[in-house]
């Protein structure tokens, strides 16, 4: 005779819970019960060979603080695990049975402790067990538990049940922390959403709320296993590739390079051309924007010391430059009429355009603000809610470039700029991201359009969203940029591109030169740690092995600490780089003086200034440092290093150095004595305000903005 221990987490209705006694003792098995259940309502002929009853809202109750954090299959669990009977009856058990979803945990596990017995969901897969017993009692349990899991067979019976009867409730009992987290926990859902003949919409709801479990129990690799698995068992193309972006999202927003980016992106990709071919342009960017979202995530570009960008940029790009939809977006409208020469009997209107971002701008605006020949407007595109509204709306963007007509959004851009486009004579935009993406949705009639793009840009999906041949000049801060960008954006070179210059960013430096102590020789100093790419370990890399030389020598890092909530990368890095210092700065060999406006003073107490970035446009502050007489001691930037243009061309000869243990030698070569320190001190000064300081710089810009580019 066999034992069937029956679990309930909620109280099952007398007329139905009789009917399955009934259905299991005829098969000769002695049936006991545990769980939520009243016993004034249980029919009086109920013949159950054991009761443990307990109070009826156990799945709800949270009378703790751990239990109110409990899922309610949890809550059922931590009840019954307190009966010493319960626990009894399930070391004996032959059959274990979850009676409705909130039992499910329990009787996982109960499975767990008693390996011998078979594992059930429901009174007809019970009775199948016991019938498949009695036929084989030689053979043992014919489906066995494998590591606290019940087998394929099982979860076919079971899960697969379980999820079309009640997807949400099912989840909430079976994707508890322990489940979730165990290898065959996720081998179980993986069986469960890959089960055949099983409807794209119901495979979909219950993939979904698995991810969210494996969410809950900090799995974002689970999560993302489980998302692709179900979408290689989809049957329409524009669902799978839907799916294969948010199994690639969920890593990327746990911080992590998703395993199959390229599938996912490429899927995408497919599936917009498909769109697009069949004028269905909503759909076509939708599915576009999802693809350039997880391609030029900030965790791939920004928040790591590499990217795909600097190892392979045309292997990283190909998808896109073989797309349809991507191809289209990025094709020329151009322009109806040639952009005016400046005026010759008036001054030049020139309109400023930035969103929310003019750490830039400060000198040149209040530079035109004053000169005879310019009348200025500034717009911040963010400040304004009309434009606000327009400006970051990609999905539109893109359905707009892919649509041969006009779009409501390209009819409302073009109302709402037109009255800027008509005042100015030229456009100056800073940041090479959604404004001048915007500004160049419209034609821009007579007006001039110049848009300046420092670094970030290049690592974002705006220049592919920009149509450059309504754009008549476009400015980088440095060659090693121009080149970048010119790879990624190949229309660029083309005979319609716009005009191309190079300008160094607008820097007041005599403001930096100071009169510095003498003990600033053995002062280190970093000005910005709040990236990842300034990658501030490398420097205290370097400071560790100066002082295994000289113990004279310690660091100050001026600027806020990075931002721990922009990702998961943002804030690993910092946890790191925090042990790293927690040492040092004990001993004052570190110390951190956070944000100020008054860099010039932070810097009297510098005389080395360090660049250990990973990569950079220009890097003011070290600029900044330069022009006060600290020694430069600049990293060779390794997402350029090696390439035509890097930190070796933008720096004199001896500044760049390949490796801390270099910096070392630089560094005690040059602050050897008082005399050398402050001789290489005044000669990086010398150089920095001859090339970069904003009384040289003007005049680049003068020519840029008020020369006829014609001429």
């Amino acid at each position: 005779m066999s034992d069937v221990l029956l679990v309930a987490g909620v109280a099952p209705q007398p007329g139905i819970l009789a009917t399955a006694v009934q259905r299991l003792r005829e098969t000769g098995a002695r049936v006991h019960l545990v769980g939520a259940v009243d016993p004034d309502e249980l029919a009086e002929d109920l013949q159950l060979d054991g009761l443990c009853a307990l109070p009826v809202d156990i799945a709800k109750d949270t009378p703790t603080r751990v239990a109110a954090r409990q899922v309610p299959g949890e809550r059922v669990w931590s009840r019954i695990r307190r009966e010493p009977w319960a626990r009894e009856q399930a070391r004996t058990a032959d059959v274990l049975v979850a009676l409705d979803a909130h039992a499910i945990y329990t009787v996982w596990r109960f499975a767990q402790r008693n390996r011998s017995a078979d594992a059930r969901y429901g009174i007809q897969a019970a009775v199948q067990a016991l019938t498949e017993r009695k036929d084989r009692p030689t053979s043992g349990p014919l489906q066995r538990l494998t590591n606290g899991i019940p087998s394929t067979t099982t979860v076919k019976q079971s899960v697969n049940r379980l999820i079309n009867a009640a997807p949400r409730v099912a989840v909430n009992a079976v994707t508890a922390r322990p489940i979730m987290r165990s290898k065959a926990g996720t081998q179980l859902w993986l069986t469960a959403v890959k089960a055949p003949k099983v409807p794209d919409s119901l495979r979909t709801k219950v993939a979904h709320q698995v991810a969210k479990g494996m969410a809950w129990a900090d799995r974002p690799d689970g999560e993302a296993l489980i998302l692709k698995a179900t979408a290689s068992k989809l049957r329409k193309p524009t669902a799978r590739a839907r799916m294969l972006g948010e199994a690639a999202s969920r890593e990327l927003k746990a911080g992590m390079p998703p395993r199959d980016l390229a599938g996912a992106v490429n899927a995408l990709l497919k599936v917009a051309d498909q769109r697009h071919r069949a004028d269905e342009n909503g759909a076509a960017a939708d599915l576009l924007n999802r693809a350039m979202t997880l391609a030029f995530d900030r965790v791939l570009h920004i928040d790591q010391l590499t990217s795909p960008l600097a190892e392979d940029p045309e292997g990283f790009i190909a998808p896109f430059r073989r797309s349809l939809a991507a191809t289209t977006v990025a094709s020329p409208r151009g322009r109806r009429q040639p952009a005016a020469p400046p005026p010759t009997d008036r001054p030049l209107r020139l309109l400023i355009a930035t969103s929310a971002n003019d750490n830039f701008l400060k000198l040149i605006r209040s530079y035109y603000d004053a000169h005879p020949r310019v009348e200025v407007r500034f717009v911040d595109l963010a400040a304004n809610a009309a434009l606000k509204s327009v400006t970051w709306a990609s999905k539109p963007m893109l359905e707009h470039r892919l649509s041969a007509d006009s779009t409501p959004y390209g009819e409302k851009a073009e109302e709402r700029l037109r009255p800027y486009l008509d005042w100015a004579d030229t456009v100056f935009v800073d940041w090479c991201v959604a404004p001048a993406a915007l500004f160049t949705m419209v034609d821009p009639g007579t007006t001039r359009v110049i848009v300046r793009l420092h670094s970030y840009e290049a690592l974002s999906r705006w220049p592919y969203m920009v149509d450059f041949s309504r754009i008549d000049d476009l400015v980088f801060v440095a060659n090693h940029i121009r080149d970048l960008t010119t790879t990624l954006v190949p229309y660029l070179k083309g005979p319609d591109g716009p005009r191309m210059h190079v300008l160094d960013n607008a820097m007041d430096l005599r403001g930096f030169q100071i009169d510095k102590p003498a003990d600033a020789r053995f002062q280190l100093g970093m000005v910005g740690i709040s990236q990842v790419a300034k990658d501030p370990r490398w420097a205290i890399e370097v400071l560790r092995l100066l002082r295994e030389r000289d113990d004279r020598y310690r660091m100050l890092l001026v600027g806020g600490d990075m931002n721990p909530d922009v990702s998961v990368s943002s804030r690993e890095y910092l946890e790191a780089f925090n042990r790293d210092v927690r040492e040092l700065e004990a001993n004052g060999a570190v110390r951190r003086l956070g944000a100020t406006d008054d860099v010039p003073k932070m810097l009297s107490d510098i005389g080395v200034i360090i660049s250990s970035s990973v990569r950079e446009g220009c890097h003011c502050g070290l600029m900044e440092g330069a022009a006060s007489g600290a020694v430069p001691v600049v990293r060779d930037w390794p997402f350029f290093a090696g390439r035509p243009n890097s930190a070796r061309t933008l720096y004199p000869q001896g500044w760049v150095i390949g490796s801390p243990q270099e910096a070392v030698e630089r560094i005690l070569e040059t602050t050897g004595t008082e005399e050398s320190w402050r001789a290489a001190g005044r000669e990086a000064s010398t150089y920095a305000l001859r090339e970069w300081d904003w009384s040289v710089v003007q005049h680049h810009f003068d020519r840029l903005l008020l020369d006829d580019p014609r001429s």
